[in-house]
């Protein structure tokens, strides 16, 4: 993930979280999280997700930073299996569509 992503998402993750104050260990600890998130989520989807549309990957990501922020991630997967799943199937949807459309007519 590059510096202006990660920037983007810090922002938005601060303002999700209400986070108003200016603090670089705050925000170090937010990255560290973030970081953490992205790799966690790419894990369960398979891919890279793209965390800077709504989506998904963006929900979860935030939802996965609110957790680490409150010492919860033991119990993180269990309350957004759904989603997680969810995730994964529109995935592999989104894949089998692009493999359908891409396949020679015969």
């Amino acid at each position: 993930m590059d510096e202006a992503t990660k920037n983007a998402l810090l922002e938005d993750v601060r303002n999700r979280l209400d986070i108003t104050w200016e603090d670089q260990d705050t925000d170090r600890k937010v990255l560290g999280w973030i970081e953490d998130g992205v790799a966690y989520l790419n894990d369960k989807l398979g891919e890279p997700g793209d965390y800077t549309v709504p989506g998904f990957p963006r929900t979860l990501l935030f939802e996965y930073v609110r957790y680490a922020r409150d010492a919860a991630l033991d119990v993180f997967e269990n309350n957004y299996r759904s989603l997680i799943l969810a995730m994964q199937n529109d995935r592999k949807v989104g894949a089998y569509a692009l493999e359908s459309a891409e396949a020679p007519a015969g």
